[in-house]
């Protein structure tokens, strides 16, 4: 796309030939916009961040709805501001220029269309600028459908909440949900968007109203600048997708759990090894670039603290976007720090579900990240369950919570 080329064109110039001096760039509120078309303007995925401690400790704090993700790694250069997002491998290379921030985001997880074009403005508070107020209500569970009448449409559960003009929610797939999305409401329109380093999604919806509340929805979503989906979707409180212990399955009744990776030490662990006998075990099938993955492992690492003096055990086994080992250790320790992991992480040295589906042949294959699998102590599986429904769907989490550590108690009270 011609529109990176200026963009980086600045970012060398302002590193490499303004007065070597600290930036002047000012403490609280700024918005973030991602350039999702060459023409500026004409498609932005907007986010909000805060500012904090820049003459000592500088912190940018990005929010989306109720999650706040806090970046440490952030250095300046001249006039040139460089930040880089926690876990996922990705960062901002920037400029900046009175109260405004120039330059691109770059997610190196990602080989093709990974560079986009980014500003940021100083005391703009807005995520989406509405100056009309809403007259539809979005709140609600809606039966949505993503590629409708394609060879490759698919459903979701779509979950919103209004207040005034502000909506926050998410979408529930059979392979995960699309975390914390917020945005705002104006006539009858819907605008909602998502960054966290490595979503970086945008949904825009039209709706007919019906007695004040949207009852269908028709719209479209944006994934960075590689993707664009057409969706719709109809208000509907007792739509369920398929049971996600239903997905994924042993090959055979007779079929045994068995595997032999790498640790980030370089040691060969067996799920056969002594460490794992007559233990409660959860295998975690994960990548750290996934963001599923990360609000996992953010779960399982508390349940593994709270249960492992009863005898749980768990094991992650990864599936990076890189095959160079170094690389994807580096990637794994940051998810491990930010998350105080202390369970056994393992590396596949393979990318990809169709590679994990081939070193798993137990399994009838993997659809999604993270799959997660639950064994008692004699090491028979009780269940697999496909995906993972984080905080930012709610009741469904509160329920997994509920459900996942309800089974791992009574399989350690059976000795």
């Amino acid at each position: 796309m011609n529109i990176f080329r200026p963009f980086l064109l600045l970012i060398f110039l302002g590193s490499c030939f303004c007065i070597a001096a600290q930036t002047s760039m000012k403490e609280g509120a700024w918005r973030g916009v991602l350039m999702l078309t060459e023409k500026r303007n004409e498609l932005i995925l907007p986010f909000n961040f805060v500012v904090r401690n820049v003459k000592t400790t500088p912190v940018f704090e990005v929010t989306n709805a109720e999650e706040k993700i806090a970046i440490t790694e952030v250095s300046f250069k001249s006039d040139s501001v460089f930040f880089k997002m926690p876990i996922f491998d990705s960062e901002f290379r920037t400029v900046l220029k009175r109260d405004t921030l120039f330059g691109v985001w770059i997610n190196h997880a990602k080989t093709e269309k990974n560079v986009i074009p980014f500003e940021a403005y100083y005391n703009d508070k807005n995520r989406f600028n509405t100056d009309k107020p809403s007259t539809a209500d979005f709140t609600g569970t809606y039966e949505v459908t993503f590629n409708p009448k394609a060879k490759d449409e698919y459903k979701a559960i779509g979950i919103f909440k209004q207040h005034n003009n502000k909506v926050t929610g998410t979408f529930l797939t059979e392979t995960g949900d699309y975390r914390y999305l917020e945005g705002a409401a104006q006539n009858n329109n819907m605008s909602v968007s998502c960054f966290d380093g490595a979503h970086a999604f945008l949904f825009f919806a039209n709706s007919k109203v019906k007695k004040g509340k949207a009852d269908t929805l028709e719209g479209k979503a944006f994934y960075g600048i590689s993707g664009k989906e057409d969706w719709v979707a109809v208000r509907n409180e007792n739509f369920k997708l398929r049971n996600p212990e239903s997905l994924t399955y042993l090959t055979s009744t007779d079929e045994k759990v068995n595997f032999t990776f790498n640790n980030l030490k370089n040691e060969l662990v067996s799920f056969s090894d002594a460490k794992f006998q007559n233990k409660v075990v959860i295998i975690q099938i994960m990548g750290s670039w996934c963001p599923n993955c990360m609000d996992e492992t953010a779960y399982l690492s508390g349940v593994y603290k709270k249960f492992k003096k009863d005898g749980l055990e768990v094991i992650a086994i990864a599936y990076e976007k890189t095959t160079d080992l170094e690389k994807a250790r580096n990637n794994l320790m940051r998810l491990i720090k930010r998350y105080g992991v202390d369970y056994e992480v393992l590396m596949t040295g393979l990318s990809g579900k169709d590679r994990a589906s081939e070193s798993l042949p137990f399994l009838n294959g993997i659809m999604a990240f993270p799959t997660t699998i639950i064994l008692d102590r004699k090491h028979k599986v009780k269940t697999i369950y496909t995906g993972f429904s984080g905080p930012a769907t709610g009741k469904e989490y509160e329920n997994y919570k509920s459900k996942t550590e309800s089974l791992i108690t009574e399989l350690l009270l059976k000795k």
